[in-house]
């Protein structure tokens, strides 16, 4: 099968180069990559946004990535590219030539507004079917969010548009279901197929890094708000009051010197002084891919505590690396991790309930480990990106059968841009 992905702002070449890169990059990276090892021949076309890039790259040989000219050859805001996804449309279909794809995927919302451009240009009247993950929701968005919400004021009327029009969703976890159809999209044109985790990457065997205190807490992601980070440096004092007074919280992500330059980093450790509990926290900021087993193997437990989550890759590489998770109950990590299975939930924004669970299982060790070795269990049979390729598969499938006697593509609801 010959598959486009189309991933505008999230070039899948940064978590292939093992530079700091978020979810998105992350998964158009490995679910490329699990199809391209099927036999499958995948280009992911991304924006250029630096000049001396290259057209092409060729990572394997049946996988590649186009840069494509849309809008200036540098750095922009996700939320400020809309403008220039009819360009990225354009740079697509050029690429295909008369060569078009079996399918084109779109990855986050405005990809999606590119590839069904694409792919209703397509001449001879052959159309190619459009497959959407979109990774995050603006109604989730701005749920949470309000007024910080930085998203364009078109995405309330083009994001369910792009969900109506695609042949086939593919969502991340079920929770995003009932929010698809909530936004009035026949959810029998969905699949779900979660996000993946790299097995051979991440594993309980391996060297663990160094920890001066008895206890570690992780927590691992993006600085911003809505990750909750400050509802883990909240818990802090409950679990000194409670006697676990020889831990400390190793927060990694944000800016290369996340103590100094990110703002919520300075958020974070202004918090930190204010109650108390400084001494026990850690900022390590970026590291490299290939140290993150180690950080986890190093961890009691892996706090995941944000307000929503589409899905979290976090919480699958600490299960396997054999830790237990404590996870807000809260989008796809109520799919990811077992209650009392393979970590504990807790209800979102709560710092009392995340210190109680993470008293229950400071204070057992054998908990620890049965949380833990479950997890891994549950990584290595649900989570293999091998897996997630094969349910993506199925969903390209059935968006060519359902397409295979179809005329041309009607007009996208609100397309002009």
């Amino acid at each position: 099968m010959k598959i486009s992905m189309i991933s505008e702002h999230a070039s899948p070449l940064a978590a292939l180069g093992g530079v700091d890169a978020g979810g998105q990059n992350v998964h158009v990276a490995a679910l490329s990559s699990a199809l391209a090892r099927r036999g499958h021949r995948v280009t992911v076309y991304t924006r250029r946004d630096a000049p001396g890039l290259p057209a092409r790259v060729q990572v394997h040989p049946r996988l590649e990535v186009v840069h494509v000219d849309a809008g200036p050859a540098e750095q922009v805001p996700k939320d400020e590219l809309l403008p220039f996804m009819g360009e990225l449309a354009d740079g697509v279909v050029q690429d295909w030539g008369h060569s078009p794809p079996h399918v084109v995927h779109g990855h986050f919302w405005m990809s999606g507004v590119a590839a069904l451009d694409a792919a209703r240009r397509e001449p001879g009247g052959f159309r190619v079917p459009v497959v959407q993950t979109f990774h995050a929701l603006g109604t989730v968005k701005r749920r949470h969010q309000g007024a910080a919400d930085t998203s364009p004021a078109e995405r309330r009327f083009l994001e369910p548009s792009v969900g109506r029009s695609a042949d086939r969703i593919v969502a991340t976890c079920s929770d995003e279901v009932f929010e698809l159809r909530a936004m009035g999209i026949d959810t029998r044109r969905v699949s779900i197929a979660p996000c993946g985790v790299d097995l051979d990457l991440f594993s309980s065997e391996g060297p663990a890094d160094a920890t001066s205190r008895f206890h570690r807490i992780l927590s691992v992601g993006r600085l911003v708000p809505r990750k909750g980070v400050d509802l883990v440096i909240r818990a802090l004092p409950y679990l000194l009051n409670a006697g676990f007074d020889d831990l400390e919280l190793l927060i990694v992500g944000g800016g290369a010197d996340a103590g100094g330059q990110d703002p919520e980093a300075r958020r974070l450790l202004d918090l930190a002084r204010e109650l108390g509990v400084a001494g026990h926290v850690e900022l390590r900021g970026q590291v490299p891919r290939d140290a993150m087993p180690g950080i986890f193997r190093s961890a009691d437990a892996v706090v995941c505590t944000p307000w929503y989550e589409p899905f979290g890759i976090v919480p699958l590489e600490a299960m396997a690396c054999g830790v237990p998770v404590v996870a807000a109950a809260v989008g796809g990590l109520t799919d990811s991790v077992v209650d009392r299975g393979t970590g504990l939930h807790v209800p979102p924004k709560d710092p009392e309930a995340i210190a109680d669970a993470l008293g229950t299982l400071l204070a057992s060790p054998d908990l620890r480990t049965k949380l833990g070795q479950a997890g891994e269990r549950r990584a290595k049979a649900r989570y293999s990106w091998s897996r997630v390729a094969a349910e993506t598969e199925k969903a390209y499938q059935l968006a060519i059968a359902g397409t295979a006697d179809a005329g041309s593509m009607e007009p996208m609801e609100g397309a002009a841009l």
